[in-house]
């Protein structure tokens, strides 16, 4: 049984408690999880509980992506998996997962999932977008990214080789991260909600709207170039 390495990156977000139980209450029991405290000053009361049962590492503020990267550089799984301190997994999340890609044999994929509130309902259906073939997926990515970052398992190896997640890129760096894998890799898709994604005020979606439209034009400049080849290369196969 392969393992697999849950990344919770972590800054003064008052969901983590709920996070880590999501992630400890996995079905497939191969797992270790990683929460990275990015220098918060707040509810790092709430994982004492679980220090004999996660592996808990502090460093200072680099955002998301540096402590991402920081899980990866520990990881000692197979699998990556990155779950959000305010999000929550379904307890088959990494089984249906890993079952998924070892039958496949992709290195990547991703899954549906649905919104919830600060209280954990759920407000939504599916959320997810599925695409026919490699050349939809393309084509939809050139132009944006549907992936919920959190509904992703990749293989380390493969985050490794690419240098991980741009840290320079402070809330896109998921979708550039996909983009580079896809110009090689095909992404699996399963059609089931394994996510829960909450959406509340604290939000940094909501925080930084401004900011996040700024860094996504230019990533899309950079996806776009990225994937021409593959894009063109996928065409002329159809």
């Amino acid at each position: 049984m392969k393992k697999v390495s849950i990344i919770i990156p972590f800054y003064n977000c008052e969901y983590i408690d709920a996070a880590i139980e999501s992630a400890l209450a996995q079905t497939y029991k191969n797992v270790e999880v990683i929460v990275i405290n990015d220098g918060s000053t707040l509810y790092t009361e709430k994982i004492k509980p679980y220090y004999g049962r996660i592996r808990y590492i502090e460093q200072g503020n680099k955002g998301t992506a540096g402590a991402l990267n920081m899980g990866i550089a520990n990881a000692t799984g197979e699998y990556f998996t990155w779950l959000s301190a305010d999000d929550l997994y379904q307890p088959n999340k990494v089984e249906k997962q890993v079952t998924a890609l070892e039958q496949s044999n992709h290195v990547i994929g991703y899954s549906s999932y649905v919104l919830i509130n600060e209280f954990g309902t759920v407000t939504s259906g599916s959320v997810g977008v599925a695409f026919p073939n490699r050349l939809s997926f393309l084509k939809h990515l050139r132009q944006g990214c549907a992936i919920n970052g959190c509904t992703v398992m990749v293989k380390l190896e493969v985050l490794r080789a690419l240098g991980g997640f741009d840290e320079t890129l402070r809330f896109t760096h998921d979708y550039d991260l996909w983009a580079r894998i896809a110009k090689d890799h095909a992404f699996s898709y399963i059609d089931e909600c394994l996510v829960q994604y909450r959406v509340h005020s604290e939000m940094g979606t909501q925080r930084h709207s401004e900011a996040i439209r700024t860094e996504l034009r230019h990533v899309k400049k950079k996806v776009r170039m990225l994937l021409q080849e593959a894009y063109r290369k996928e065409r002329m196969q159809l």
